[in-house]
């Protein structure tokens, strides 16, 4: 298996673990969508998305629908996608990506939190370029063999294509989302959920009071409301 098998099996039990945080970065990712393309899911491929991350998050359709009709309220502010670089303690790189509809609040913030664990924000540019921007599919896997969907799928920008418990996982790079979203909704495959990755090209490895002192970094970040994924190069366990 590849790097996306193995960075999927490690942050697994990590992801949206509190279904509050996932409800608030889902309904921020439908105002985005629906500021973007309008509040019609057959017109707006990536609203389409949204909802069917909802659904895979248990997201009650009453909670849905109303996300969807207060973003189409005009006077609603629009939220921000605002990327983050940096370092933690020891040499690790994080990327922290947050949807934001105050980007004043949201730096002051996050610089709070690395001066007060021991660590560096940095330029725009300074750790990016560690990471693979990915974006990523779960797809149902009843009656499709996933090594000929791999090899079918190659031509539309696939690189991994593996079967776990959850599904069907299609792994691609991020200019590739359009065009394997459409080519499964052109077969009638289902698609379970759908969202973007960044894969760190190299992890470090470090000891475990090391470890801790990341950690508390990164707990401080995930708790923030602004926020929607942190990334790292630690390296992770892989047990679950």
């Amino acid at each position: 298996m590849g790097r996306a098998f193995e960075f999927r099996k490690a942050r697994k039990m990590k992801r949206w673990s509190a279904m509050a945080k996932a409800f608030t970065r889902i309904g921020k990712d439908i105002v985005m969508a629906v500021k973007e393309g309008g509040p019609d899911p057959d017109s707006n491929s990536r609203l389409r998305a949204v909802i069917q991350n909802a659904k895979s998050a248990n997201m009650p359709k009453d909670n849905i629908e109303r996300a969807i009709k207060r973003a189409s309220d005009k006077n609603l502010g629009d939220y921000k996608e605002v990327l983050f670089e940096g370092y933690a303690p020891h040499g690790i790189a994080i990327l922290v990506e947050t949807a934001t509809d105050n980007n004043n609040r949201t730096v002051a913030n996050i610089r709070s939190y690395f001066n007060k664990c021991d660590g560096n924000l940095g330029t725009s540019g300074s750790v990016e370029f560690m990471f693979d921007h990915t974006c990523n599919f779960r797809i149902n896997s009843e009656g499709i063999d996933h090594e000929e969907l791999e090899l079918e799928f190659i031509d539309f920008g696939a690189e991994e294509v593996f079967l776990d418990e959850d599904g069907i996982l299609i792994y691609a790079p991020f200019g590739s989302f359009g065009t394997i979203q459409k080519e499964l909704e052109n077969r009638n495959i289902e698609i379970l959920s759908s969202g973007f990755e960044r894969i760190p090209q190299v992890t470090k490895k470090l000891t475990p009071e090391q470890a801790a002192d990341v950690e508390k970094l990164l707990e401080k970040i995930e708790e923030d409301d602004d926020v929607q994924n942190v990334y790292h190069t630690m390296e992770e366990s892989n047990a679950e």
